[in-house]
């Protein structure tokens, strides 16, 4: 199509993402998130802030007094539950998130290419990853996830780090109309919770530069079919997963979506050192969704969480 003909669609494609923006961030204003925010709001601005983008992200000021300190636990512990992390504020306030997820990180970080390399991290939970990969030196870091407390959450640590990290309230299904076109693009623990696995990868697939790439991690189950469990009512607990699929299966997935070369780069069983309950999340984890008597199954009686790392690569076909 003539490209001015397509322009008046794109600028469409443009205002509605617009209006979705202007949609989600009412949120803000939600009874539960309200307060939350100006919490967060009346956080203390500091100076001389160290930051340390280790395993555990730690933040740090010798000139912070211990009113500020008091304060910052509060609006901490309002933000319940972390699930990503963990963070060390101050020396004083350990935010123990129930994954460590420097876990995860350290397994993708070797296959991260990704200096001066516009860079995406689709569900992005508090932003715990884009933080990581920020000295790792990216020409933009855009972070997507719907939810509003994870958004308070990324806004109460960013604060402090003061990064330049973009965060939008959208989902993966917006990936493929956003303005900017993505080198890199990460989606993990994301695959499982949609109705429609494919069409995800394929809206990743479209938000990919030529010559990106997608570094996911998902469910899988063993076996060499190209079939996919479809769990009943709930897996592991969780009523929003509908396909664990076999690598063959993720693959021809991937394949379909428009995606050329496909490689696992690892296969990790998720253990209680990685996924527990700590005192900075609401109610159970790993160990109470797992069979008491035969921890290889869930308590439904499906395998237990497994989950496949893959590289998948949007490359120019040869004419």
């Amino acid at each position: 199509m003539n490209k001015k003909l397509l322009e008046p669609i794109l600028k469409k494609m443009t205002i509605d993402l617009n209006k979705i923006r202007e949609d989600r961030l009412k949120c803000l204003t939600w009874r539960d998130i309200k307060p939350k925010w100006e919490m967060i709001k009346n956080l203390p601005n500091l100076e001389d802030v160290r930051v340390e983008l280790g395993d555990v992200i730690e933040i740090d000021s010798n000139l912070i007094s211990k009113d500020d300190i008091f304060y910052i636990e509060r609006v901490a512990k309002s933000l319940l539950p972390w699930r990503k992390g963990p963070f060390r504020l101050f020396n004083t306030i350990h935010i123990d998130s129930e994954w460590r997820s420097y876990i995860k990180y350290n397994i993708i970080e070797k296959h991260l290419d990704i200096e001066d390399r516009i860079v995406g991290d689709i569900g992005c939970n508090n932003g715990y990853y884009l933080f990581r990969m920020l000295e790792k030196n990216p020409k933009e870091l855009i972070g997507f996830d719907p939810f509003a407390l994870y958004y308070c959450q990324f806004k109460f640590i960013n604060h402090f780090i003061n990064s330049s990290i973009k965060y939008e309230l959208l989902g993966v299904e917006h990936v493929e109309f956003y303005e900017t076109k993505f080198d890199v693009l990460l989606c993990l623990g994301v695959l499982y919770h949609r109705q429609d696995p494919i069409g995800a990868l394929k809206s990743l697939y479209k938000g990919l530069n030529w010559e990106g790439y997608l570094i996911l991690d998902t469910f899988m189950i063993d076996g060499n079919d190209e079939v996919s469990l479809t769990p009943k009512d709930r897996y592991s607990k969780i009523p929003n997963i509908y396909f664990i699929p076999t690598i063959n299966a993720l693959k021809n997935w991937c394949y379909r979506a428009g995606f050329s070369r496909v490689e696992v780069l690892d296969i990790v069983p998720t253990t209680i050192d990685e996924q527990r309950k700590t005192e900075w999340i609401v109610g159970e984890s790993l160990d109470s969704f797992l069979d008491k008597y035969d921890s290889s199954k869930t308590v439904e009686g499906y395998p237990a969480p497994k989950r496949v790392y893959i590289r998948a690569e949007k490359l120019k076909k040869k004419s």
